[in-house]
């Protein structure tokens, strides 16, 4: 059972930086493909980023060029730097699952948080003006 835990969240000012984790267990490694998500009050489930097994980056619009996602394959963990942080970025961040298919490795975009297996618990990021 692949289980996924995420830390790093927290109060910031706008213009600042935080860094997110997303430790797994339970899975083969470079099987997997992952992804960031975010949800914040009232709002619908957004796609931030996600980066497959050939390691190749994808971000939602609104966080390029602020946003990076990376992997340390050795610690099984994902992460999510998060740059130039904006008030609107505030919401519950979660990282994501699924075993890569070969539309994970041809897709230039976000995938769906329909297609993700598993998921973490969230961690909360809040940005002030």
């Amino acid at each position: 059972q692949v289980q996924l835990v995420e830390s790093g969240g927290g109060s910031v000012q706008a213009g600042g930086s935080l860094r997110l984790s997303c430790t797994a267990s339970g899975y083969t490694r470079n099987n997997y493909c992952m992804a960031w998500f975010r949800q914040a009050p009232g709002k619908e489930r957004e796609g931030v980023a996600r980066i497959n097994t050939r390691g190749n980056t994808y971000y939602a619009d609104s966080v390029k060029g602020r946003f990076t996602i990376s992997q340390d394959n050795a610690k099984d963990t994902l992460y999510l730097q998060m740059n130039s942080l904006k008030p609107e970025d505030t919401a519950m961040y979660s990282c994501a699952a699924k075993v890569c298919s070969s539309v994970d490795l041809v897709f230039t975009g976000l995938r769906a948080a329909s297609v993700y297996n598993y998921w973490g618990q969230g961690t909360q990021v809040t940005v002030s003006s």
